[in-house]
């Protein structure tokens, strides 16, 4: 697997991991969700750009599209509260007959990087 998919896919992990009661493997999460890797790159990408693109605030939200795959959803700034925001993903998989909703956090490390926090 390329270097450039292990950040994104390790989000995607810990995304999907918190809120479940049983571990499962990253494999069998991705399988369930009917997404992608790539999937998982562009969501992690639009989040990215989402809250660098300014200061992140209440209510803002970026769609994405994967026009390989059909997948698709929204991302939205839930709360912030200090150097941290909360994210609402509301994710509709090609061929998903709903869509789904997962919420992530993510903290700025003082670098401008964000990162995915419990």
């Amino acid at each position: 697997m390329k270097a450039q998919f292990l950040p994104a896919i390790a989000a995607c992990g810990v995304l999907f991991m918190a809120g479940l009661a049983d571990a499962k493997p990253l494999s069998r999460i991705i399988a369930e969700m009917g997404l992608s890797p790539a999937d998982f790159e562009v969501v992690n990408a639009t989040a990215n750009t989402l809250l660098t693109s300014g200061t992140p605030s209440v209510g803002q939200e970026r769609a994405w599209n994967n026009d390989d795959t059909g997948s698709k959803g929204t991302i939205r700034v839930q709360n912030v509260q200090g150097n941290c925001v909360s994210l609402q993903h509301v994710i509709q998989p090609e061929g998903g007959d709903q869509s789904r909703e997962i919420r992530t956090r993510r903290c700025n490390d003082g670098n401008g990087n964000w990162i995915l926090t419990p």
